[in-house]
């Protein structure tokens, strides 16, 4: 049987669609994300960036890779039912940490997070994987938007560096451009969340999000997992996250020392 918050309508819309709403996720753990993100933001790790782009307002705050010395993240993923919903959308006996995201975007900031898919940026890849989004702020406008069975394209898309616009590394034919989904007409699901709610997706799924004209913040914590058919790959180039020295090799499984296995059945 599934974790009472997942239904097996949900499973269905997450294989079919690559994104599902699970409402209340972190609903008994937003002021524990709310103090580790405020520790984040006071120490911030080695690949934090302020996104400060020329002619945009505000503060697009972000970080990751955090979970080991953020005692506050490190609770939230081994606590939180997160692991056992991963496991029932991925339909994967297990679910296994790759990493925490932090994106904090402060009231008026005009900068949006542009559309990407994260499977490109990263050295793992098959079809179970998940990453929760979950914002610890009520948004509307300047909540996440997912292009709808995306991760069911031919082709990936071409991973670029979010303030530049430079590409993330040499494209040889394997990588498709970024589409523009409203332009195309593709159908693009977004949702109105409470903090806590988190939104579900692959990391194939084309996303992307407004930026925050609202006089709020808009503090999201991401956590994001893989399960049994996960696999090491190389790409052309440095991935991000990197984890210099990882020793992998293609098509192994991620070591369970670095990222280790939350919830195993």
């Amino acid at each position: 049987m599934p974790h009472p918050l997942v239904t097996p309508e949900m499973i269905e819309t997450f294989q079919r669609d690559g994104v599902v709403l699970v409402k209340g996720l972190f609903a008994d753990h937003v002021e524990t994300l709310r103090a580790g993100i405020a520790a984040n933001m006071a120490a911030p790790g080695p690949y934090a960036s302020e996104n400060r782009k020329e002619g945009h307002t505000g503060l697009f705050f972000d970080d990751y890779c955090n979970w080991e010395r953020i005692p506050e993240f490190r609770e939230v993923a081994e606590a939180s039912p997160a692991a056992e919903v991963a496991a029932d959308l991925m339909q994967s006996q297990s679910a296994q940490m790759f990493h925490d995201h932090v994106l904090v975007k402060e009231p008026g900031t005009s900068m949006p997070t542009p559309w990407h898919q994260d499977g490109p940026y990263y050295f793992v890849d098959g079809r179970q994987t998940i990453s929760f989004w979950s914002p610890l702020d009520a948004v509307k406008e300047a909540t996440l938007r997912c292009v709808a069975g995306s991760h069911l394209w031919e082709k990936e898309v071409l991973p670029t560096r979010w303030v530049s616009e430079e590409e993330f590394f040499p494209d040889e034919g394997q990588y498709m451009p970024i589409p523009d989904p409203e332009a195309e007409g593709m159908r693009i699901v977004e949702f109105e969340m409470e903090p806590g709610d988190a939104v579900a997706f692959n990391y194939r799924v084309l996303h992307g999000a407004r930026g925050n004209t609202s006089a709020s913040r808009r503090r999201a914590f991401s956590l994001r997992l893989v399960g049994d058919d996960a696999r090491y790959v190389e790409r052309p180039g440095r991935t991000s996250p990197p984890y210099p020295g990882h020793d992998m090799v293609p098509g192994q499984r991620l070591r369970e020392d670095w990222f280790p296995v939350l919830f195993r059945r």
